[in-house]
């Protein structure tokens, strides 16, 4: 199995937002109070034998490059961290000294998987869901593992 990490085309696009839509109910995301159309970000996928495995979006401000979006279509093969790995190294080229990303309250796996590659907590934004419901009403009030979604939790790596 090979698994290929590229630049997300236009051609790209149909295929991800399909699964945007799935995973985040929309074709937009929210994040710290900000609302971001996915298909206007910058972006890589994977590829596994052809076939789309996962993507990440990002936006890079001044020396920080932030994780938007992180989707991985086959757990355990690593498509998440060969992704991560791949901004990394954009990043640190970019001349960003900082990776970041927002997660919520409810999302232990992902607390999990960025810990794992060297994110640590950064900051806790209480009720900062609820602000952000006030663009995307379709945000639940209870996320996984049955947590009531409330509260964005920031986690960094530092790239330098």
């Amino acid at each position: 199995m090979a698994l290929l990490i590229e630049e997300i085309t236009q051609e790209d696009q149909t295929a991800i937002l399909s699964h945007i839509r799935e995973l985040w109910g929309d074709d937009f995301i929210v994040v710290h109070g900000d609302a971001y159309q996915v298909d206007e970000l910058a972006g890589l996928k994977a590829t596994l034998n052809s076939d789309l495995a996962g993507f990440l979006h990002y936006e890079i401000k001044e020396n920080e490059c932030e994780i938007i979006t992180l989707a991985s279509l086959r757990e355990g093969v690593g498509v998440g961290t060969a992704l991560i790995s791949e901004l990394e190294a954009f990043a640190k080229a970019n001349n960003c000294n900082l990776l970041s990303v927002i997660t919520t309250n409810d999302n232990l796996h992902a607390l999990g998987f960025y810990q794992r590659r060297g994110f640590h907590l950064a900051a806790l934004y209480p009720g900062q869901v609820d602000q952000s419901r006030k663009l995307k009403p379709s945000i639940p009030e209870i996320g996984d593992h049955k947590i009531p979604l409330r509260d964005e939790i920031r986690l960094e790596k530092c790239l330098s």
